[in-house]
């Protein structure tokens, strides 16, 4: 099996799920996207093809030419450059050809949603040959996963989710300096790789290359801030806004303090926001930390650089946020350091989280359907909670499985990095 055949079924199951987010249909004569080009009358729930892609065309005014954080949103429009820098520009991008080609707002709207998917189609491929490089067979977990399927064009994340990837190739060829500036690229589009220089950095302090850890960590925090700091200058209160929105937010409908507080108290959410950031900020350090003691006592040789896996699982866990298309953020982990639980094989694992994955998507999407103003059939809120539960329990299984496992497993044949032996 080689890389094309990778390629193959990553570009079937990036098909399926563009037809599965625009649900084409024959109308008027004619081929038509109702679902991409924002017609909706709730069965973007109902037939499960949602996608923020297609409403913060509008809802970022996009469509006049405002460049993110340097223009100010209009008044009165509501929430507007909520994501980080290279997440907006990669929207800012992808609307300047529709504004010129498109001759309706409706058409506008599926222009737009096509133009992402030929961006995130992209980052997608990057991602899935970084993974063959460097865990061979394994990538095929990430090029034919559902996750990939229902969330990869659910959002902005493939965008991380590659520079992440590619920051772990470049570790692991021992090119920190890229490496940390892909990290800090990523961290500029989404938080979560960031979180990686940790175990990056530590894996160069355990083979005593402390002069390799400080050339990463400095390209890291020197990348993001190359990419920052100008509209921070600029616009400094357009720039700021995700940090705003990000601490003012309350716990997500996907996330265990969301659930934990409508299961128990029948309200949620339960807790403040300013409570809720210190205690899952508080919870994942120590979380953390724990896991990381427990996996030294147990096997003190281990590859720092895999505790990636685990930090990110450990994230997700105890964030007061889990948006749907966060699994993706996990799919080059599972096939990079997936280890087995007794007589779950990684393969196995993997499988488990899928299923629950999708059960959280099945059961989400059309639990929204029941509610206002579209009160069709669809979920019971309760299914949709114990879906999110089920996925928590698969997440705390390969945390165990990370913890008993002694001789981590990095993929489908051993990482360049884990074969080298510090000369002397």
């Amino acid at each position: 099996m080689g890389l094309g055949f990778v390629l193959i079924c990553l570009g079937g199951t990036l098909v399926a799920g563009a037809l599965l987010k625009s649900q084409p249909t024959i109308r008027g004569g004619g081929l038509d996207f109702p679902c991409a080009r924002g017609d909706w009358t709730g069965q973007q729930y109902t037939h499960l093809c949602y996608s923020d892609i297609v409403p913060l065309y509008g809802t970022e005014h996009l469509q006049g030419g405002r460049v993110p954080f340097i223009d100010r949103c209009p008044s009165g429009s509501g929430q507007c450059d909520e994501y980080p820098v290279l997440t907006m520009l990669a929207m800012y991008i992808a609307a300047a050809p529709v504004r010129h080609v498109s001759a309706t707002p409706t058409s506008a709207y599926g222009g737009f949603f096509l133009s992402n998917v030929i961006l995130l189609v992209c980052a997608a491929g990057v991602a899935a040959i970084g993974l063959y490089m460097v865990a061979g067979r394994r990538a095929l977990w990430f090029a034919l996963a559902p996750t990939l399927l229902i969330y990869g064009f659910m959002n902005w994340d493939l965008i991380a989710v590659a520079f992440a990837t590619a920051a772990t190739v470049a570790f692991l060829a021992r090119r920190d300096v890229a490496s940390g500036i892909l990290l800090g690229l990523g961290a500029a589009a989404k938080l979560y790789p960031a979180l990686l220089v940790i175990p990056f950095a530590a894996e160069r302090f355990h083979r005593r290359e402390p002069d390799r850890a400080i050339h990463l960590c400095w390209a890291a925090v020197g990348a993001w801030a190359a990419v920052n700091l100008p509209f921070a200058l600029a616009g400094p209160h357009g720039w700021s806004e995700f940090f705003r929105f990000n601490t003012q937010r309350l716990s997500d409908f996907d996330s265990l303090w969301y659930v934990g507080c409508d299961t128990f108290t029948s309200h949620a959410p339960c807790l403040s926001a300013s409570a809720v950031n210190v205690l899952s900020a508080a919870t994942f350090v120590l979380a953390a930390c724990a896991v990381w003691f427990a996996k030294v006592r147990r096997d003190p040789e281990f590859p720092r650089w895999t505790f990636g896996l685990p930090l990110v699982a450990l994230f997700l866990l105890t964030n007061k946020v889990y948006s749907p298309q966060y699994g993706l953020w996990l799919l080059p982990w599972f096939a990079l350091a997936m280890p087995s639980l007794g007589r779950l094989s990684p393969f196995k694992l993997f499988v488990l989280f899928e299923a629950t994955d999708i059960a959280v998507f099945v059961t989400r999407f059309t639990w929204f359907a029941t509610l206002p103003p579209y009160n069709t059939g669809g979920a019971p809120k309760w299914s949709f909670e114990l879906a999110v539960v089920l996925r928590a329990a698969v997440l705390v299984a390969c945390l165990v499985a990370y913890l008993r496992q002694r001789t981590p497993e990095p993929g489908a044949r051993e990482a360049p990095e884990l074969e080298r032996t510090e000369a002397a």
